[in-house]
């Protein structure tokens, strides 16, 4: 987070934190319609006390919809209702999402938490990437030379410490936390919270809020690198719109430099539901900008505290566990 505003939003970062760490279920509000399907109407935001339309609340954002479209599909981007309601379960969709509920089900008893089975966000999208390819567009040269130059530097190497592992695997960033924001393998919840001039959006899984000014300032200086990036915030009508630059390259979301630029667009589109698009473009990475459409729906809250860390359990484990195997290799040898 930009240190310019760190002191101003303390405490409003522990009141969006503190909100978000008493234990209770996260269930469903009535079931909304299918994001294609709804109704033509135009719908009114309501406004926070400063005016701008509110976003509040605890949203999920899982979904069975697959990211990519599956080939057999080909520039189909939407199911009508009656094949959405038709749809054979397995290889994606709701039968996916189900069959995941399963396989969590035989290792987890998520029901001695309070946690209910995963909420399926209602689309009738066929890839939640937008667009007649709806798949990410094939990395440049530039980038599968970076790719495979980074595989060529760790190989061997993977489990000499705690710089070697992914950020995911030491808790300290994760893919799905955004930009740009997509659904967790599990707890895909989300609460966005508001205060004159920012937006707060915090994740279930992982541990970070992400604060954003609403004011269309200028963005860091680029040497300054975040793994999260600078988040620049405006609101176009009842839109708000997300500007994210100045990444590192460690981040490196799908293999992107640190050039990666992404808009976000989050607008609500009923009582129950807000619309979440996002852009990305990185000439370094991509041949061409790439978008998807994921739209999120009110459960209730509030969310669970994820208890994840660097210097964990796992970590510690996964290394004692190399080195034992590195000493028994020794001994063999001798």
């Amino acid at each position: 987070m930009s240190q310019r505003c760190l002191a101003s939003l303390t405490a409003f970062a522990a009141a969006t934190v503190m909100m978000s760490l008493t234990a209770a279920g996260q269930t469903p509000k009535p079931a909304a319609k299918p994001a294609a399907a709804k109704s033509a109407a135009k719908y009114v935001a309501p406004r926070t006390p400063d005016g701008v339309p509110d976003l509040q609340g605890y949203y999920s954002n899982a979904s069975g919809v697959p990211f990519e479209r599956p080939a057999n599909l080909g520039a189909k981007e939407f199911y009508t209702p009656e094949e959405f309601a038709n749809k054979p379960k397995g290889g994606g969709g709701r039968g996916r999402a189900a069959a995941e509920e399963g396989a969590l089900a035989v290792h987890y008893d998520t029901s001695q938490f309070g946690l209910t089975n995963k909420v399926n966000v209602p689309s009738l999208r066929t890839s939640q990437i937008m667009g007649p390819e709806g798949k990410v567009p094939p990395l440049t040269e530039e980038a599968q030379k970076r790719l495979a130059a980074k595989q060529a530097a760790v190989r061997g190497h993977q489990f000499d410490g705690p710089e070697t592992r992914p950020l995911a695997e030491r808790c300290i960033v994760w893919p799905h936390q955004g930009p740009p924001m997509i659904p967790a393998g599990y707890n895909a919840n989300l609460e966005i919270v508001q205060g004159p001039g920012y937006v707060a959006i915090l994740q279930e899984m992982i541990h970070d809020a992400r604060i954003i000014p609403t004011d269309n300032r200028a963005h860091q200086p680029s040497n300054v690198r975040l793994f999260q990036g600078d988040p620049v915030g405006h609101w176009e009508g009842d839109t708000l719109v997300i500007d994210t630059t100045n990444f590192t390259d460690r981040t490196a979301y799908r293999n992107s430099s640190e050039n990666l630029h992404v808009i976000e667009k989050l607008s609500r589109v009923d009582a129950e539901t807000v619309d979440y698009q996002f852009t990305l473009e990185d000439p370094h990475t991509w041949a061409k900008p790439w978008s998807a459409d994921i739209p999120m729906v009110a459960v209730q809250g509030p969310i669970y505290e994820y208890a994840c860390h660097e210097g964990n359990y796992g970590m510690a484990n996964i290394l004692s566990g190399v080195r034992a195997t590195e000493a028994a290799e020794a001994a063999k040898k001798k």
